[in-house]
């Protein structure tokens, strides 16, 4: 039977401790990652700390964040603004990502991808022009309820946050999606899979989660 061991670190040490477990992976190989969490824990901070340290160690990195991977408002907010289902099942474009980003950054794949689909200021299309990734490429894709749903990560984070930290750190603005978090906790319960995870009710007293036989 596993238990869990929960070891404090500094966002320093959680940084390193990531960049290093990356970067040794193979070497001559694309890695796609998913770095998951809510809004509230903030997992693009996370993604973007990881790219200069991966540089530094041979690896190129390459950023992708789903709010630029949305579908249209008129299929979006189909059933309204403030509609959790919605945010749950239908938010993001999860086949655009795979064909424009995760499909073609696979190992052996054509490694031409565009990291931006969606202005979600405009509505429209971004136009981002194709990119040529390196064989060794990391490319890092962050935003929320990233796991569960098939998409082909290689590696996958997840910022775990109970529900009272995430009810007390989510904006008034979007607590409507709070129903969604639940639910994703219910029938997905990616901490219980996720190659990494991170507990982080306390933005500054993130602490790394593993199993013990």
């Amino acid at each position: 039977m596993e238990h869990m061991r929960v070891r404090p670190v500094s966002f320093a040490v959680l940084v390193h401790d990531l960049t290093q477990r990356l970067a040794g992976r193979e070497s001559d190989s694309r890695v796609r990652v998913a770095v998951d969490g809510a809004d509230a824990a903030d997992p693009g901070r996370l993604a973007d700390a990881l790219v200069d340290p991966l540089r530094v160690l041979g690896r190129p990195a390459v950023r992708v964040d789903t709010r630029d991977f949305l579908r249209p408002a008129s299929v979006r907010l189909e059933f309204g603004r403030e509609n959790p289902d919605s945010f749950y099942t239908g938010w993001f474009d999860e086949a655009g990502l795979i064909r424009e980003v995760l499909d073609p950054a696979r190992p052996g794949g054509s490694g031409r991808i565009v990291t931006r689909l969606w202005n979600p200021d405009t509505d429209r299309a971004a136009r981002e022009p194709y990119r040529d990734l390196p064989e060794n490429a990391i490319v890092l894709v962050s935003g929320p309820l990233l796991l569960g749903s098939g998409l082909p990560f290689d590696l996958t984070v997840h910022l775990e946050m109970s529900a009272a930290a995430l009810e007390r750190r989510t904006p008034g603005e979007t607590r409507w999606t709070l129903p969604a978090f639940a639910r994703y906790v219910d029938e997905v319960a990616p901490a219980t899979f996720a190659d990494v995870v991170v507990r982080l009710d306390d933005p500054q007293r993130p602490a790394l989660v593993t199993a013990v036989e």
